[in-house]
């Protein structure tokens, strides 16, 4: 057995003796049960108390993560009057009318985040159905139908996210890379949960945040104490 191996099984060996851990401990551990051959993303899964059914008790929210995700995010801006702006802000690709024809014709994208300026809104009905199997309508709620397409997008770069419970009440959000110092991690990861407390419903009973559980693309589950 190889050294590297020893230390895997020894580190996941204490994912299962103890349980629970702090932040800053999962955090450590999940590094050293790091095995793949790429910098792997780090992801956090939240556990609400909540029942997904009731539409008084989603849970969504804006947040920025002060280090970002670690992911290059390759943005589409949809607007006819503010193309040189957004370009120059970093939209992976850029346009109007032609654009909306292109996708409604192929029925594809090649992006991962869709922007929009508000005057330029109603021409995505034609694309509404594909961005919005992808999650990606642009909309005021999330910060991407927006009056001004280069600030909007230099939030997403900077480290913008939303995020929403699932059907089964979770919440899934990547919060950076594996490679980062221990302490950028950490940081990330409250303040992803402390805008994910500041959205509790009225209506929840009992313990909001039920279970908060860390890992690496590739690795085991590590609980930390909520």
């Amino acid at each position: 057995m190889s050294q590297k191996s020893k230390r895997f099984r020894a580190a996941l060996a204490k994912t299962e003796a103890k349980g629970v851990y702090p932040i800053a401990e999962a955090i450590a551990l999940l590094k050293e049960l790091t095995g793949a051959r790429f910098d792997e993303s780090v992801e956090a899964h939240i556990k609400l108390g909540i029942d997904p059914k009731k539409s008084d008790q989603t849970v969504r929210g804006l947040t920025t993560l002060p280090h970002g995700t670690g992911k290059t995010l390759r943005i589409a801006a949809f607007t006819e009057s503010q193309q040189k702006e957004a370009k120059t802000a970093g939209a992976f690709i850029v346009g109007g009318k032609e654009l909306v024809e292109e996708i409604a014709k192929s029925q594809k994208i090649n992006f991962d985040i869709a922007v929009a300026t508000t005057d330029f809104m109603k021409e995505l009905t034609k694309i509404a159905k594909v961005l919005g199997v992808k999650g990606i309508m642009p909309s005021p709620k999330n910060g991407t139908a927006v009056t001004e397409a280069a600030a909007a997008i230099k939030k997403l770069h900077g480290g913008q996210i939303t995020f929403r419970n699932d059907d089964s009440g979770n919440i899934h959000q990547i919060v950076g890379k594996v490679s980062w110092e221990a302490k950028k991690l950490e940081e990330n990861i409250l303040v992803f949960l402390g805008e994910i407390r500041k959205l509790r419903p009225k209506g929840v009973k009992g313990s909001f945040i039920q279970r908060i559980t860390v890992c690496s693309t590739m690795g085991p589950g590590i609980k930390i104490q909520p």
